[in-house]
């Protein structure tokens, strides 16, 4: 580029030069840049935006030196520590084993920009494995399954975000025949000594890659109803709390949460709460967190420091609130049910002194910028739609301080 520059220079007139040269640094247009303690110029192509520095701002986007606004801040304004709440997303990840690392990195930074934007400190990234019919001792990685090495890089980059992690392997239904009522809670493998086996071998290496990139929470189990209480998952927490150093949990579902006592032996309980509450869609808020705290005042009443909600979602549909967690129904679309959802569950982790909250969901592979074609897309979606994401970002800016460190359960 230089050498096709000096010798027009030396020829050229000096009106012609001040045109071209000096009329564009003054309407900051030129494509050689010079910033502020900077001896070089910086090439800035037409289309660039990584080539300014950014800077973080008070309300959580970043700006650069021209002082414009970013969308996607680059790290979290307050990183989590102990005591603070969890204001969470759960991310699903499909893997796609044609996909490259490059393709990776990118949705993940793409991921990261818009949790980060939405004043999420905390995301934990859910990826299926596989089994056989309800009986099967089988457990097994699939195309969809992201291997650990990727799962590592993923976390890496979240990091960078400044986020908290949770790693948490999700049982795939697909395999158990859910028309008839299969579903991960109520399998029966025909030799639980083998399941037990098998599954030790498949969450292995993801405990290594989370312990390698240093996660908060390693979730050992989800939903697996018919599963708890079997004497054989203190020798497999063993393992894993030997083999990896942060939190292992066990995110329990919503009926066996209130019904008795979940006896896993892990240092951490989530609850997966798709409570329904019968009401109709113009319920207040108020209402909604009465709804709520009826449900959990069946198990305890009073502040439950310990709990986590570890999903939380409902689609933005009429009738939504008689069944928070139906994937599969597409109503005619309510934004505003989904809105006041959020804003009540909210409510209650603040008024229970919970430890935080994980909206169900985002999808790795997707675009979180761009409003969801409702043709398609599952109801439970909140990227995308304004009053949802910002009740999200009411409740993630919230003044509560979390339910502290030394407060008893």
């Amino acid at each position: 580029m230089k050498r096709a520059r000096l010798p027009l220079l030396a020829v050229l007139p000096v009106s012609v030069i001040s045109f071209v040269l000096v009329v564009p640094f003054v309407a900051g247009d030129h494509p050689l840049r010079w910033e502020s303690g900077s001896m070089l110029p910086t090439l800035v192509l037409k289309g660039d935006k990584t080539t300014t520095p950014k800077t973080p701002s008070a309300d959580g986007t970043t700006k650069d030196s021209s002082g414009t606004a970013d969308a996607s801040p680059a790290k979290v304004a307050e990183e989590w520590k102990k005591g603070m709440p969890q204001w969470g997303v759960q991310l699903y990840w499909e893997d796609n084993p044609k996909h490259t690392l490059k393709y990776i990195e990118q949705q993940a930074r793409t991921q990261a920009d818009y949790v980060v934007g939405l004043h999420a400190n905390s995301i934990s990234v859910s990826f299926p494995f596989y089994t056989g019919t309800r009986t099967s001792t089988e457990i097994s990685r699939g195309d969809k399954t992201p291997t650990p090495e990727r799962v590592a890089r993923v976390l890496e980059i979240f990091h960078e975000a400044g986020l908290r992690t949770t790693v948490r392997p999700l049982m795939d239904e697909k395999s158990l025949d859910t028309a008839n009522g299969g579903w991960r809670g109520n399998i029966k493998p025909s030799d639980r000594a083998a399941w037990f086996a098998s599954y030790k071998a498949f969450m292995t290496p993801y405990l290594k890659a989370a312990h390698s990139e240093q996660a908060a929470t390693f979730v050992i189990g989800t939903e697996l109803n018919s599963m708890e209480g079997d004497p054989r998952w203190e020798a497999l927490v063993d393992g894993a709390e030997k083999t990896f150093d942060g939190e292992v949990a066990y995110d329990a579902n919503w009926d066996n949460y209130v019904e008795g006592p979940i006896t896993m032996p892990v240092s951490h309980l989530g609850v997966d709460a798709y409570f329904p509450v019968k009401v109709a869609d113009t319920a207040s808020v108020s209402t909604l967190v009465a709804g709520w705290n009826d449900w959990l005042d069946k198990k305890a009443t009073g502040p439950l420091p310990k709990i986590t909600i570890s999903e939380a979602g409902i689609g933005a549909m009429n009738g939504a609130y008689h069944s928070p967690g139906n994937f599969y129904a597409k109503r005619a679309v309510n934004l505003q049910v989904q809105a006041n959802w959020y804003t009540a569950v909210c409510k209650v982790v603040q008024e229970r002194k919970m430890s935080g909250v994980y909206w169900w969901s985002i999808y790795f592979d997707t675009d979180p910028n761009v409003k969801p074609d409702d043709k398609i897309a599952s109801r439970l979606d909140f990227a995308g739609r304004p009053a949802s994401e910002k009740a999200i970002k009411s409740c993630f800016t919230s003044a509560y301080a979390g339910p502290g460190t030394t407060t008893a359960s």
